[in-house]
């Protein structure tokens, strides 16, 4: 008689294994990809306040625009000579 409950009890959570074992580990796995998609979220607000910031020092500060305006498109003062250094 214990045996038969002990089998019916053992085919009971086996079945229940069965049942819920792919949802969990699909919950497990959405998880993981919301912890991943948050880190890439912080990593995107750092990028866009540093974005941010330099598009105020680009439209405030005529310094910062010249020196970027330089630096990416090769602007230089009338009578200046820019030289390239190449490895």
């Amino acid at each position: 008689m214990i045996i038969k409950k002990a089998t019916g009890l053992f085919t009971i959570a086996f079945l229940v294994l069965i049942i819920f074992l792919p949802g969990y580990s699909k919950l497990q796995d959405l998880r993981q990809k919301n912890r991943d998609l948050e880190r890439k979220i912080e990593v995107l607000k750092q990028e866009n306040l540093s974005l941010k910031e330099r598009q105020k020092h680009l439209e405030n500060d005529p310094f910062y625009l010249e020196e970027a305006a330089r630096e990416k498109m090769g602007v230089a003062r009338e009578g200046e000579v820019i030289y390239r250094i190449e490895e």
